[in-house]
């Protein structure tokens, strides 16, 4: 029963959910975990939401971050003591009045992690053939994969954000699991997520192009912007010259920020890649042992 416990507990389902669920569906639940490739993940799914946790617990939304020095501008939340001083002068209060109309107030300037968005967070999951592979450790990419999906779920739940998760192969093949903030994501629904796989080859148009249609959808919907989406591959495809303008001008149009995570392929998102040219910011993991090389990632989205 303990090892039982802890196997749920990796998947996220949590000991009051536990109570509550009926004996016989607890059965089921804990047969699919100890059966297939879900067992496998098991514990690189516990370790990759322990680490999302610890990476939320030193997140601070629009953090100040480290002083640099001195500028102009009307943040109160910034303003340096001796202006403030000034308030204590009745004289003064009028002329601290005018600079902070005129935002000619001094301020500490500030370098620190760039804003967390607010719109639905869309992790886009290769699932094509060379995902199957296995690295260090007998990981495979697509566990890896997985694993930083399921962390990013995680994320945007604790954050009150949608979250989708689009797995993609070869053109046209995708399939798309969206778990709305404020409901339950259902755990058959999220092992459904796990373990999907496509197989096939790679194209990047198909799955960007439905994680560029949500977010539009959700900020006709809400007016909410600044959405995040993390491609996960390991491999480069080309794109249409008429596509990217397409792409580049619905990033302008709805603000959102495309990161990327190349996994177990050190030689994808070189320089001059397509990849390279549809992230903000790419990195790579070459050893899929490690859960930590994307931990950066859970600070600023």
């Amino acid at each position: 029963m303990r090892q039982e416990s802890a196997l749920l507990r990796a998947w996220g389902v949590g000991p009051g959910e536990l109570e509550r669920m009926p004996f016989d569906q607890r059965a089921r639940l804990a047969e699919r975990l100890r059966t297939g490739r879900l067992a496998q993940w098991a514990e690189l799914i516990g370790r990759f939401r322990q680490m999302a946790r610890g990476e939320r617990a030193r997140k601070v939304e629009n953090a100040t971050g480290e002083l640099v020095g001195v500028t102009l501008g009307d943040d109160l939340s910034r303003v340096i003591p001796s202006e403030l001083a000034g308030l204590g002068v009745p004289e003064l209060r009028a002329v601290f009045a005018v600079r902070y109309a005129a935002g000619e107030l001094m301020l500490y300037d500030s370098q620190g992690e760039q804003a967390t968005g607010r719109g639905a967070v869309i992790a886009c999951v290769d699932t094509s053939h060379s995902m199957y592979e296995a690295g260090p450790g007998g990981i495979t990419r697509e566990a890896w994969a997985k694993g930083c999906a399921l962390a990013l779920l995680d994320q945007a739940r604790e954050a009150g954000r949608d979250f989708v998760g689009i797995l993609f192969s070869a053109p046209g093949r995708i399939q798309v699991f969206r778990f709305p903030a404020g409901r339950s994501a259902g755990t058959d629904r999220v092992l459904d997520f796990a373990e999907t796989f496509l197989g096939g080859g790679t194209s990047y148009q198909t799955p960007l192009s439905a994680a560029g249609e949500l977010l539009e959808e959700e900020f006709d919907d809400t007016a909410r912007g600044r959405g995040d989406i993390v491609m996960i591959t390991d491999d480069d495809c080309g794109v249409t010259e008429e596509w990217m303008r397409g792409w580049n001008d619905a990033k302008r149009r709805l603000g959102f920020r495309v990161f990327g995570l190349v996994v177990g392929a050190p030689r994808v998102g070189e320089a001059g890649s397509v990849l390279e040219a549809l992230c903000d910011n790419l990195r790579s993991v070459e050893d899929l042992t490690d859960v930590h090389a994307a931990a950066d990632l859970f600070r600023v989205i």
